[in-house]
């Protein structure tokens, strides 16, 4: 066991524990994708409602909190977590809590599936403040988050988790547009596709080092499917398709012209792209690959929503 890896010495406060468990440095990204779903919002001409705004942002949080300490709860069963010897904590391999003995498969199922239970209440509030819509976009989300890694659907196991990743975080803008506009709308879609699209690049990336023990457990991923090379340049198309996407959608017009900042984490994402291409069979080299995916997902998701922000007339 790595030294950074939890341990019960380490957790000994029950709260920080807890709050552990839930990866909130990989949280960040549902932030960012929130964020985006507020420019949309405004840059379509609605005024932005604090209240609802914030409780939108930190249920959305609490949902993907919950969601990572499900998958953690779903994935110990099938050993791929235990028997990962190439894992890089704290990207892959999960959260190490179960595997630790940090926390137990009985509290891990209880409190991932109390922090999804925890949205229901105020999506219904929420609900009541916009238009029933945001119910479908709810449990949409819901759904995605439970069937990514519970059985008997395991979307991960079949390959189909860089689909579920998309739809997810698809739904992420949508609903936090929704509650704003209290209706469905383009921009959201269009805008957070491409986001969607470079969280996708995030998951595909790390079932790299985890393609080892996922294969011998009989976890089909992508990667696994794929094999190491073909699956590199698998990523690349993943990436290419995010920013054409947005170069698209830019020279159409739908959305401003300010979003082209958003390219600007191409430059992240294709040195990651060369790293991979060079290191695909070498996981302990691909750290610097997985850091640089990650940041260009943030970065795009924070320069999306400032561009739509601050790209319409004061």
């Amino acid at each position: 066991m790595s030294h950074s890896e939890p341990s019960i010495q380490r957790f000994a406060n029950p709260f920080a524990r807890y709050f552990a468990a839930t990866r909130p440095a990989f949280l960040s990204v549902t932030f960012a994708g929130a964020l985006i779903g507020l420019g949309t919002a405004y840059a379509d001409g609605h005024s932005l409602d604090a209240v609802k705004a914030l409780l939108t942002v930190l249920f959305a949080l609490v949902a993907h909190a919950g969601a990572n300490v499900v998958n953690d709860y779903h994935d110990a069963p099938n050993g791929s977590d235990a028997a990962n010897q190439d894992r890089l904590f704290p990207f892959t391999g999960g959260s190490r809590f179960i595997q630790n003995e940090v926390l137990s498969l009985k509290e891990t199922r209880g409190f991932g599936y109390a922090l999804l239970a925890a949205v229901i209440p105020a999506g219904l509030w929420l609900t009541a403040h916009s238009a029933p819509g945001l119910i479908l976009i709810g449990l949409a989300g819901l759904l995605v988050a439970w069937a990514y890694s519970a059985p008997p659907l395991k979307l991960m196991s079949r390959g189909l988790g860089e689909g579920a990743i998309i739809a997810g975080w698809l739904l992420v803008v949508l609903g936090t547009d929704f509650v704003q506009r209290g209706a469905f709308a383009t921009l959201p879609l269009v805008a957070g596709l491409p986001f969607a699209l470079l969280l996708a690049a995030i998951l595909y990336i790390n079932q790299f080092p985890d393609m080892r023990a996922d294969a011998a457990v009989g976890k089909r991923t992508l990667v696994v499917r794929l094999g190491a090379e073909t699956a590199s340049r698998g990523y690349v198309l993943l990436i290419a398709v995010a920013y054409f996407w947005l170069a698209l959608a830019l020279l159409s017009s739908a959305v401003p012209p300010w979003c082209a900042v958003a390219l600007a984490p191409a430059v992240f994402s294709a040195r990651a792209a060369r790293q991979l291409l060079a290191h695909a069979r070498q996981p302990q080299q691909l750290v610097p690959a997985i850091k640089q995916t990650v940041a260009a997902a943030n970065l795009f998701g924070i320069l999306m929503a400032a561009s739509l922000v601050l790209g319409q007339p004061a």
